[in-house]
């Protein structure tokens, strides 16, 4: 069996509440990481999983309020992590705002910018804030792994997806761009961005999501990093 050498590992996972955010969460608290799950408004789902997930002791997860329009909420949800467990190791950054056009029949340059606006900055802004506090001290520490989970939208060019198309391209962006900046430091950072399936194939599973980011974070990934890594569905 491949080592994934997460065993004490601190996590945090932040749209914990969502589909690929419980999957996630329960991947890594079954290789006995630590994980912290960050929530936007479930924050009894939220709690309920923590519960879950804490282990006997009741001190292997924990949930923590995540505010997507906040620019000094990711600071205070990475300082939580640190200060009860003493570092963070590992980010996956699943939080995104999925809101639809508010007037889905407009032709695209007849939507407002007051509507398309948050669309992309709540898309991606949000990750390069967690990102920025994360990665302080995954360098530090000499290790740390980012992953950046993408929208499913917009993957197979749908109308009225454009916006989103906008932030996944900034989630692949920052990937790419953060490899010589923090490379030397021994931080991996790709991104996953969930498809819709070729005709005949069904969908990729969040659990299916989550076993490639458990890889893609783990001590196994040695190499892989600055990628975009697009998941299709099932053979």
């Amino acid at each position: 069996m491949m080592e994934l050498g997460l065993e004490g590992r601190t996590v945090l996972v932040t749209g914990a509440t969502g589909a690929i955010g419980r999957a996630a969460a329960r991947a890594f608290a079954a290789q006995g990481a630590r994980v912290a799950l960050a929530f936007r408004h479930r924050r009894e789902a939220a709690e309920a999983l923590a519960a879950e997930l804490s282990g006997p002791d009741r001190s292997r997860a924990f949930a923590v309020p995540y505010a997507l329009e906040d620019s000094a909420s990711p600071r205070w949800v990475v300082a939580a992590v640190e200060d009860r467990w003493g570092g963070l190791d590992v980010l996956v950054a699943n939080a995104r705002r999925e809101d639809p056009r508010l007037e889905p029949h407009a032709r695209f340059e007849d939507v407002r910018e007051e509507h398309w606006l948050p669309l992309v900055a709540d898309g991606f802004a949000p990750a390069i804030r967690t990102v920025q506090w994360a990665v302080a001290g995954m360098r530090k520490r000499g290790w740390g792994r980012i992953a950046l989970v993408a929208s499913p939208r917009a993957a197979g060019g749908d109308r009225g997806a454009e916006f989103h198309a906008v932030a996944r391209a900034g989630l692949h962006g920052l990937a790419r761009g953060l490899v010589a900046e923090v490379g030397g430091d021994g931080v991996l950072v790709n991104a996953v961005c969930p498809a819709p399936p070729p005709p005949g194939r069904p969908p990729a599973t969040p659990e299916d999501i989550a076993r490639t980011l458990l890889f893609l974070c783990s001590a196994a990934n040695a190499t892989i990093t600055g990628e975009a890594l697009t998941l299709v569905g099932r053979r």
